[in-house]
């Protein structure tokens, strides 16, 4: 059990992190806004042409470029078209100069400051024809600097900019195409429903948009720093009691909650300067495990089936989960418990049948039913935890 003041201190640093998060991300979205929906208009063009979307990265930020994949090919919104994205995995250096197209576009991610390999790689693609973002760096047609000196805060902020190019591309290969019916995007970008407009106006309108996001982003934000801030610290304490024993954490989740798995193992096993590494794994990291899994045993089984291989009674279990509801998180959660280890939920939406078949001895719900906002912020959520638990752990 934490002592009072523990209890406080560790609740008032979580809100104060969160928070500080927004001021950041309004700075940074206003001054980038006008660039993201010009490039989003090229890469609408690239893509009606045939262009791929390749993204890579080393250490955290590689697990980025797994995101930006999994999000644009398997898309989020029902009825929304699957575009070619890639993830060149570690040895994207070698790979890009042989499987590259002239009408790709290419990301590439490092922070908090610029990668040599990875700015390398963008020169190349740039030379060759390819569409550049550099997040962060100076060798993409398109360079982000980094909008704070905090990697979580950086690769936060880098999320939702991407979440923000797969969201308006739609909007801009629609218009292309019908003119001024925007189908399925209507609901998002409403000002596109009705009249034909002049694509210079859509690209005006898009900014708009792209800063009311943003402002969502910050406000669900707002609302966690002032409802789960007390599950965020007792989580902290429970998590760093269980590594002081020996333990480690097990993550998984599915699709971009995969990826956010993989980065909060990233986190803790190779975590920024400044943090002392943490025992950690990624049940999401094991492509051979899972389509073996899949293949002979089924889908529900994937998290089960390694959890029960690696855990230890010590252990942490974290589902991660927009939905709260996803069979594969639910089973591997209620075997974690029987096994004794400490079970952590990161959802969305009302937390699911997580939360409401008690499956997690701790939770945190991001309450929104839009994928995207739910993912940006809980991304701050464990960044947040992590540097909780580095804190107690220096104690």
């Amino acid at each position: 059990m934490m002592r009072s003041v523990d209890a406080y201190i560790l609740t008032a640093r979580s809100r104060e992190e969160l928070l500080r998060r927004n001021a950041i991300f309004e700075s940074f979205f206003e001054a980038e806004a006008p660039r993201l929906a010009e490039a989003c208009h090229e890469m609408s063009r690239r893509f009606l042409a045939g262009g791929r979307l390749l993204a890579f990265g080393n250490a955290s930020a590689a697990t980025d470029a797994e995101h930006v994949s999994v999000e644009f090919v398997h898309p989020v919104i029902v009825g929304k078209r699957a575009l070619p994205a890639l993830d060149l995995g570690a040895d994207f250096e070698a790979r890009l100069p042989v499987v590259l197209r002239p009408e790709d576009m290419v990301m590439g991610f490092s922070f908090p400051e610029a990668d040599e390999a990875v700015e390398r790689t963008l020169r190349v693609a740039r030379e060759r024809g390819a569409m550049t973002f550099a997040l962060t760096g100076e060798a993409g047609e398109y360079s982000f600097a980094p909008p704070d000196g905090d990697a979580f805060v950086i690769q936060e902020a880098f999320e939702v900019l991407y979440h923000l190019l797969w969201e308006t591309v739609h909007v801009y290969f629609e218009h292309r195409e019908q003119g001024h019916d925007v189908g399925a995007s209507s609901f998002l970008y409403p000002f596109l429903g009705k009249g034909e407009q002049q694509l210079e106006g859509v690209v005006e309108e898009v900014q708009g948009s792209m800063l009311q996001k943003m402002a969502e982003v910050n406000a669900m934000r707002a609302m966690v720093a002032e409802t789960e801030v007390g599950a965020i610290s007792e989580i902290a304490a429970a998590v760093a009691g269980r590594l002081d024993r020996g333990g480690k954490i097990i993550a998984f989740g599915n699709g971009g909650s995969a990826t956010d798995a993989n980065d909060l193992v990233a986190d803790c096993v190779t975590p920024p300067e400044g943090f002392e590494p943490v025992p950690a794994v990624s049940l999401s990291a094991e492509p051979a495990n899972i389509t073996a899994i899949a293949n002979d045993v089924g889908v529900e089984a994937i998290f089960l089936r390694q959890l029960i291989a690696h855990a230890r009674p010590e252990d942490v279990a974290v589902g991660i989960s927009t939905s709260g509801g996803s069979p594969n998180i639910l089973s591997a959660l209620a075997e974690a418990r029987k096994r004794g280890l400490l079970t952590i939920g990161i959802v969305g939406y009302d937390g699911g049948k997580i939360v409401s078949e008690r499956l997690t001895d701790h939770t945190v719900v991001v309450r929104s039913d839009y994928v995207p906002r739910i993912q940006e912020v809980q991304a701050s959520v464990y960044h947040v935890l992590r540097g909780l638990i580095e804190e107690l752990r220096e104690r």
